[in-house]
């Protein structure tokens, strides 16, 4: 069986749900290095077709990965789907790895936790020193 098959037995979708997300590109390829395929993979969390999928609360585009919460508008599997093709046609090729991680959130004051937790990748990770040093994330909350 195939990972990204493995990856989904046993996920469900829960409308209205909130889930943090990571998707990873191919062969983790630092696609997001170059300013403009970040740009194209941050605006396309706000993408019509996206955002009727999913709301989008908070995010951060990493190298060779993004992360993701969102409250859910329909089915999972779509707005991740949807996500990957706008960035993928944006970009002009596929670079995402198949499937995705997910953690459903289920308790709503932990949101802004989450949040923050992704928000603060780009410092972990020593992209930045400060949060406003680096341009590819966003937060409902500011």
């Amino acid at each position: 069986m195939q990972k990204g098959h493995a990856l989904r037995r046993g996920r469900y979708s829960v409308e209205g749900g909130h889930y943090l997300i990571t998707i990873a590109t191919q062969k983790r390829y630092p696609y997001f290095l170059t300013f403009e395929h970040a740009c194209s993979a941050s605006r396309n969390f706000y993408h019509p077709r996206v955002t009727k999928a999913a709301n989008t609360l908070s995010f951060v585009v990493m190298p060779d990965h993004i992360h993701w919460l969102l409250q859910l508008n329909g089915e999972l599997s779509e707005a991740i789907r949807r996500y990957k093709s706008y960035v993928s046609l944006a970009i002009g090729e596929r670079i995402w790895q198949d499937g995705f991680h997910d953690r459903m959130i289920r308790q709503e004051e932990d949101l802004k936790s989450v949040a923050r937790y992704i928000v603060g990748n780009p410092l972990r990770a020593g992209l930045a020193t400060n949060i406003n040093q680096y341009s590819f994330w966003n937060a409902a909350w500011l």
